[in-house]
């Protein structure tokens, strides 16, 4: 069994376009924090002609030593982004200790030990090792859906996994969010794989699907998703935008949450502010009048199909070494509601947070929109609602008693268009 006090580890990058990872730096514990410092042979890369790059400015800058912490953090956003959130953790806790169910305690692990014990092929362009010189990567052959699923379910109830089941499933430790998932390939495509819960009321596969596909119908940068069925359940399969294919490799491209360009961790994710991040863009994103136009609709589109939990980390960024831009939209889930007041995960105008279209209208200006081009966005995302939903139920299978439970419930809610 691996340590679970891990005291150091290196950072490994690719650069952009390259298919092959080198070290950038060490990692090591103090007091409760997690420091960073780049390698001399990194930094000596600044002069070549593939060289090295800040792995996020402003938080890790380009220079010698021991970078100081962003206030309040206690490890660096974008280290803490390359690591598991609450699945991939329960995964691990499961591989390394046993018998463990949904009430496991993941602080039983430290982030390094999440960090070097989760899978290789992660979100982003980074990956963690115990040697500076070798790289090892943590993955799994491919395998087929169904044993992921059983995967899933062991992982659930707290049953321990086969050594076959824990390969499968550990391929997926690396990645976000704290519903069952993995990551597959597929004819040349890399996709990440969510399955439906034990503990779901309705098909939430099925909404996601539902959403994804709408949000690309209304003209929204959305990655493209699929539906596909296995062990007799929903699998909605969403292609990956991190990765490019070379032949038969794959570059890889860095990624940063919004969490981490605000400046914040999961503790003080309640003060994320949709008026905050579109400053941010205007000063740091190439070309800021589109992307602010972009994120606005995406917000709006939140709104409209009742998905709240748009907080931080389902939001991100392309960062290349120079500038940024912000990734396709993903995670589009519409969440179940009790009544038709409901709120955002991020802030939208000051402290307000009301899923209500009115409260985008009140931020508008701060996207560099009027409020004819507000309303006009308004108007084009809920009428591909309305265009598109039957067609895209009927895609996706969806069955009467769901249908009934998401239109106007979450999709297109009267609470989200009162003027």
């Amino acid at each position: 069994m691996t340590s679970k006090t891990e005291k150091e580890a290196f950072v490994w990058i690719w650069l952009p376009d390259e298919t092959e990872p080198i070290v950038a730096g060490r990692l090591e514990t103090d007091n409760g924090n997690i420091l960073f410092n780049y390698g001399i042979s990194y930094l000596n890369r600044i002069g070549d002609r593939k060289p090295a790059i800040a792995i996020y400015e402003p938080e890790l800058p380009l220079r010698p030593g021991v970078l100081p912490l962003p206030q309040g953090l206690s490890m660096p956003g974008c280290i803490r982004d390359g690591a598991p959130d609450a699945w991939g953790r329960r995964v691990i806790i499961n591989k390394m200790l046993g018998l463990k169910g949904a009430g496991t305690d993941t602080t039983e692990l430290n982030e390094l030990t999440y960090l070097l014990e989760s899978g290789s092929d992660r979100i982003g362009a980074l990956d963690f090792q115990r040697s500076p010189v070798e790289y090892i990567p943590r993955i799994s052959d491919n395998v087929s859906i169904e044993e992921l699923i059983e995967s899933a379910e062991r992982v659930e109830k707290g049953l321990p996994l086969t050594a076959e089941l824990d390969q499968a499933l550990f391929h997926g430790s690396s990645i976000g969010g704290a519903r069952p998932k993995a990551l597959v390939q597929d004819r040349g495509k890399k996709y990440v794989a969510k399955f439906s819960s034990t503990t779901d009321l309705y098909s939430v596969v099925k909404a996601e699907f539902i959403a994804m596909r709408l949000a690309g119908l209304a003209g929204l940068n959305a990655a493209p998703v699929k539906l596909t069925k296995a062990a007799g359940k929903d699998v909605l399969l969403i292609e990956r935008f991190d990765r490019v294919p070379k032949g038969y490799k794959w570059a890889r491209k860095c990624m940063v949450s919004a969490l981490t360009l605000l400046s914040l961790d999961d503790m003080m994710a309640r003060y994320a502010s949709y008026e905050t991040l579109s400053e941010i863009i205007r000063h740091r994103f190439a070309e800021p009048r589109h992307t602010l136009k972009e994120l606005f609709s995406r917000l709006a589109f939140n709104i409209l199909c009742g998905n709240t939990d748009d907080h931080a980390r389902n939001h991100a960024a392309f960062w290349n070494g120079r500038a940024m831009a912000l990734t396709p939209a993903y995670d589009i889930c519409p969440q179940g509601r009790t009544n038709n007041e409901t709120s955002q995960a991020m802030l939208i105008s000051g402290s307000d947070n009301s899923s209500q279209l009115k409260t985008c209208l009140k931020t508008a200006h701060n996207f560099l929109l009027s409020t004819e081009q507000a309303q006009e966005i308004f108007g084009m995302l809920t009428a591909a609602i309305e265009q598109h939903w039957e067609a895209v139920c009927e895609e996706a299978q969806l069955n009467e008693v769901d249908k009934k439970l998401l239109w106007r419930r979450q999709f297109l809610n009267p609470y989200s268009l009162e003027q």
